[in-house]
Parts: C-alpha cells; sequence; structure tokens
C-alpha cells in the first residue's frame, strides 16, 4: 500500500504492482506481454538466475526485455509452473468505446472543426482572425498558444476549432484512432489557385470521410480569380454549391477580415445540417490534441471532451497514463469546473506525457483509471502499425473479410500519375473496391506514410525514389510500399489483389552463420556436430547450406539445435551450439554453415 502512495509521477503505469498475472493452483494466469523483471515478480522467482539461463541459451535478455507469449512459458517451465493466456475482453480497453451513440445522444453540440491547406495560402491568417476576433472586453489578454484549440462565438452558438499544423498532424491523430474533426475547412489562395498541398489536405480530408468548406482567401487581391479556383477544384471532385455542386464555399479576405463572419456563419449551417449530438450526463470521453512536459506544472495536455461532462475530481485513463483531474483551463488560462462535449481544456498532474490522438475516459474512482491505463500500456508493448500488405488484402478479398482495397500512388511526372490513377480506376472486379486516396508526382513523403497508416493503405511508388528513412517510416508502421517501372506489372498486380489471387513475393534472407569445430557420433540421432556461430544466429528452422573450402557441398536443414543438453530456438553470435541435418552427410571440422530461409517480402 504505502509503495503505491509513494509512486512519483513520471513512472508510466503498466510497469508496477497492479499488472494482471498470477499464479493459481500451479498455473500463472496472464494477458498480455510483460517485461522479464514483471514476470519474475509475479512468479517469486530470481531474475538474475533467469537472466542466466537465457544467456546460456544463447539469449541477451534483461530486466526491461519484453517477453512474448513463447518465452512466458519457457520461463513458467522451467519454474515447474503450467500457464495460460487470458484474451481480455475488448470492452474492458476504454479505447474502443463508441464515443457517440445516435440511440442516446440526444443533446446538441457545437461543431470542431480543423482548418487545413497550402502552407502560403492563408491558413494561418484566418486562425489569427478567427483567434482575435474571439477576445472580447470581459476576458484578460488573449487566447494562449498552448492549449492547440479554442472557440469561437458566432450568432450566440460555439465553434471549436483545433489548431493542427497540417494534414499530416491531422492524419496522424486519425492513425491513433483520433476522429476528432467535424468539418474541415480547406484555404485556398484565389490568386494562386490549387496546389499540390491543397490537393494533399483535399485527400486526407476525404479519406477521414469529413465534410468539407472551402474558403476562397485573398479576393482582396487584383489578381484574384476564384471561379478559376471553383474550376480547378471541380476536376478534383469538388462542386460549388452555385456550380450545381454540394460544397459551400466562400470568397473572404482573412487579412482584411472579410466574409470571415459569413464563412463561420456557413459552419453552423452545415452543422445543423450534420445534427452533431452528444450526451451531457455520463462519463467524459474524448482525444488528446496535444502534449507537453512542464517545468513547472509536470506532464499537461489539451484534451478536446468529444462526449460526458469532464469535471475536476475526476479520475482519467489517457492512453497507457492516469490521473486526477486537479486543475482544468480554457484557452484564456481560466480555470473551469467542468467542460461538455466539444469543449476544449488543459489539464496537469498526468503520470506522463501521452502523444495526439491518444484516447481518455472518465472513471468513478482512482483504481479503475489506473487498471483502464496499465491494459492500456500492455496493448501498446504488442501492438503493431495499422498497415497492411498487397497480399494481406488480396488474402482477405479471397476469403471475403473485406473488399475494399486502398492505394497511395506516387509516379515521376504528374502525367504518369493521372495516367495511373485513370487506369487503376477502369480495372472492374465485382464485389471489390478499389480506391486511389492520394495520386501526385515526386517522392514518397511522411504525409503520404501518415495517409496510408490511418487509411490502412498500400503506397504504389511508380519510378520514384523511397529514401532510407521513409523505408524504416514503412517498417516501423508495418505499411507496404511496392515499387515498379513497369505499368503493364502493376496493373497486374492490383487486379489479381483485387481477385484474391496475388500470390506473396518471397526473399531468401541469410540469418547466420556457423564453423564446425567438433563431431560425435550418437546411435539414435547419427552424427551431432558441435559448431560455434561466428555472425548471426542459427535457428532451429533454418534451411542450412555447407560450404566446404568455399565451395557449396550441401544444401539441407536442421533437424535439431540445443545448447548443452537443452533444445534452443536460436543460438547467437559468439555461441557455442550442438545441431543435427536432415542428410545422411558427413560433415566435417572447419566446414561452414550457412543458415538462411524465405520471408514475405512486406516493403
Amino acid at each position: 500500500m504505502s509503495k503505491s502512495k509513494n509512486k512519483k509521477p513520471g513512472i508510466k503505469p503498466g510497469f508496477g504492482k497492479k499488472q494482471t498475472g498470477t499464479v493459481e493452483d500451479g498455473v500463472f494466469v496472464y494477458n498480455g506481454p510483460m517485461t522479464l523483471d514483471q514476470l519474475c515478480k509475479r512468479i517469486g522467482v530470481s531474475a538474475t538466475e533467469t537472466i542466466k539461463y537465457f544467456l546460456m541459451q544463447g539469449k541477451m535478455i534483461s530486466l526491461n526485455t519484453v517477453l512474448d507469449d513463447d518465452l512466458i512459458a519457457e520461463v513458467c517451465l522451467n519454474n515447474n509452473l503450467d500457464f495460460r493466456k487470458e484474451n481480455a475482453s475488448g470492452s474492458d480497453d476504454f479505447t474502443s468505446v463508441e464515443i457517440f451513440n445516435k440511440n442516446t445522444d440526444t443533446d446538441p453540440r457545437c461543431p470542431v472543426v480543423t482548418i487545413m491547406g497550402h502552407v502560403d495560402h492563408g491558413k494561418t491568417t484566418l486562425i489569427d482572425s478567427i483567434r482575435h476576433s474571439n477576445i472580447t472586453g470581459g476576458e484578460h489578454g488573449g487566447i494562449t498558444q498552448e492549449i492547440g484549440a479554442y472557440q469561437k462565438v458566432v450568432n450566440g452558438k460555439k465553434i471549436t476549432f483545433i489548431d493542427t499544423p497540417g494534414h499530416e498532424a491531422f492524419t496522424a491523430m486519425r492513425a491513433r484512432g483520433a476522429s476528432v474533426t467535424d468539418i474541415v475547412i480547406l484555404v485556398v489562395a484565389a490568386d494562386d489557385g490549387v496546389k499540390p498541398q491543397t490537393r494533399e489536405a483535399l485527400d486526407h480530408a476525404k479519406a477521414a470521410n469529413v465534410p468539407i468548406i472551402v474558403a476562397i482567401n485573398k479576393c482582396d487581391k487584383p489578381d484574384a480569380q476564384p471561379e478559376k479556383v471553383k474550376q480547378q477544384l471541380s476536376g478534383l471532385g469538388v462542386l460549388a454549391e452555385d456550380w450545381g455542386g454540394d460544397t459551400m464555399m466562400f470568397e473572404i479576405s482573412a487579412k482584411r477580415n472579410q466574409g470571415v463572419d459569413t464563412l463561420l456563419e456557413g459552419v453552423l449551417d452545415l452543422a445543423e445540417m450534420l445534427e452533431l449530438t452528444s450526451k451531457e450526463d455520463r462519463k467524459a470521453i474524448g482525444s488528446v490534441i496535444e502534449a507537453t512536459l512542464d517545468k513547472k506544472e509536470g506532464a499537461k495536455a489539451t484534451l478536446l471532451v468529444q462526449n460526458g461532462s469532464l469535471h475536476v475530481g475526476d479520475y482519467l485513463a489517457i492512453g497507457q497514463y492516469y490521473c486526477k483531474v486537479r486543475k482544468m483551463t480554457n484557452e484564456f488560462n481560466k480555470m473551469l469546473k467542468v467542460a461538455g462535449p466539444s469543449t476544449p481544456v488543459s489539464v496537469t498532474g498526468l503520470a506522463g506525457v501521452p502523444v495526439a490522438g491518444d484516447r481518455f475516459m472518465a472513471f468513478d474512482d482512482e483504481k479503475s483509471a489506473r487498471a483502464a491505463a496499465d491494459k492500456r500500456a500492455q496493448a501498446l508493448l504488442s501492438s503493431k502499425g495499422a498497415g497492411t500488405s498487397l497480399a494481406d488484402l488480396s488474402s482477405s478479398v479471397a476469403t471475403g473479410e473485406t473488399t475494399n482495397i486502398n492505394l497511395i500512388v506516387k509516379a515521376d511526372t504528374e502525367g504518369s500519375a493521372e495516367a495511373l490513377k485513370a487506369s487503376l480506376e477502369k480495372i472492374d472486379v465485382p464485389g471489390a473496391k478499389l480506391t486511389v486516396l492520394h495520386c501526385s508526382s515526386g517522392d514518397v513523403t511522411q504525409g503520404d506514410m501518415a495517409l496510408a497508416n490511418a487509411s490502412k493503405a498500400v503506397v504504389i511508388a511508380f519510378s520514384v525514389k523511397v529514401s532510407p528513412m521513409i523505408r524504416e517510416l514503412a517498417k516501423s508502421q508495418n505499411t507496404e510500399i511496392r515499387e515498379y517501372n513497369i505499368i503493364y506489372k502493376l496493373l497486374e498486380d492490383i487486379e489479381d489483389a483485387m481477385r484474391g489471387t496475388l500470390a506473396p513475393v518471397y526473399e531468401e534472407v541469410i540469418y547466420g552463420h556457423a564453423e564446425v569445430r567438433s563431431l560425435f557420433k550418437a546411435s539414435k540421432v547419427g552424427q551431432i556436430a558441435g559448431c560455434y556461430v561466428t555472425d548471426g544466429k542459427l535457428t532451429n528452422s533454418s534451411d542450412i547450406r555447407v560450404f566446404r573450402k568455399n565451395s557449396l557441398v550441401l544444401k539441407t536443414h536442421l533437424t535439431s539445435l540445443k545448447r548443452f543438453k537443452d533444445d534452443a530456438r536460436e543460438v547467437l553470435t559468439g555461441f557455442e551450439c550442438g545441431l543435427t541435418i536432415s542428410d545422411n552427410f558427413n560433415l566435417e571440422e572447419g566446414d561452414i554453415l550457412e543458415a538462411y530461409g524465405l520471408e514475405e517480402v512486406k516493403n
């Protein structure tokens, strides 16, 4: 009890006493990955001795190493314990709770708006114009820059604005499950027209299925051509209302504050059509807009209360952290006691710094909030990116799990990009749907990867470079980048994927090498080779090439791999092992064994 009270802020929940994992009648029952230190404490064994055991197996494992199910089982069995993993109920994970419920949400709420657009088209000027016009005589000072969100009152009705650096941040939040925006205002300069970043912002908003209002800015300039902007947007499938479409477009000058009020009235009109509702009388739930570590106040976060009401004194799980709301302020740094739906607030006192897009939820007591945060921390230990591969999608199509394939296409020229998009959209496979979320010229960017991650899309790179940094990003978020320079091969693969017949691509991977240093005879298994791993590793499922005096003499595979008398899954560089091969072949001292295998190409 005293340990819990003395826990210092900043220690990550999920690595303390409250985590799951108990011994019941000789069975260790758990529901997720954990560190070696956590496991040893829960089953009451020496962490030092366990580390030594793994070291003898050729595995470098420390106290903080996160153990998978196989390693947890190995430790349990070595300590005369059985084991059982219990799957956590999805309803226990607060991040999977639906934010809105049309059946029970009967209270109206104000819209949440994000402003996006090309960097030089006046997006920041429009944000400043809205901000400054929100200051009334009753407030002392302006809206703070830290909170990352603010509200504007128009004709007695509120609009909540979220400040994001751009469409990449907007999409990165969505990749983490935060669908916080009801409406996007797309800013396009009347004297410059649609630019690549305009198209990207538009594609990101469309992928999120968020309605768009267009603000045609800089209409006070002599060379302004708002009608040309409407024409360009119509070519991208965005048709103005006065052109017979359904997209509101307003001609404004953010610099001169002309037409801004009319634009905001249009936001309210669209919000009314969307019939946005909430339920104030329920526990608060919402998303993190941004979070920082303040030198004076510690971890603090800007939260958007999306549904319910947040009160001072509430206990929150915020991503993998928890806190008690001791202080809550608005954009004017004014103290609040309660914050209703669509309200942005700043809170302090968190146990750690969450990331933008993390879900938060209020609980009845500290114990429940901490348990929910712990469960989220455990889930993050084993979570992977949301991306997928074209072969995965093809397999899902074949089994009927999905009928949708999302693509992001990058090509070497604008002409190639347009031709590729046209060709892809002509592919017609009954029962399957292909969506090109974004198509443009140029190298693959971080923005492309953010959109792919959020939309579970595959990136197609046609005759363009993929930088090492982008490859690493793709690997970390588990998103496939498929590279082509022959158009018919690209179209053929996409059509096969839509039919569910695309075969995965495999490549050979060399795992490591070992030198045969001693040989033994055993009546039951035949020849046993004592080997030393010179680089990489050997695994018990490796295929093996045998080299003698630099010449390949045999292709075979391992039938057993041991460290001393114990079976081993793998043996790393610098360790000795014993092994047998499947063929009736006499190895010799000095032979070099090359371990290799085939792995599916993901990126």
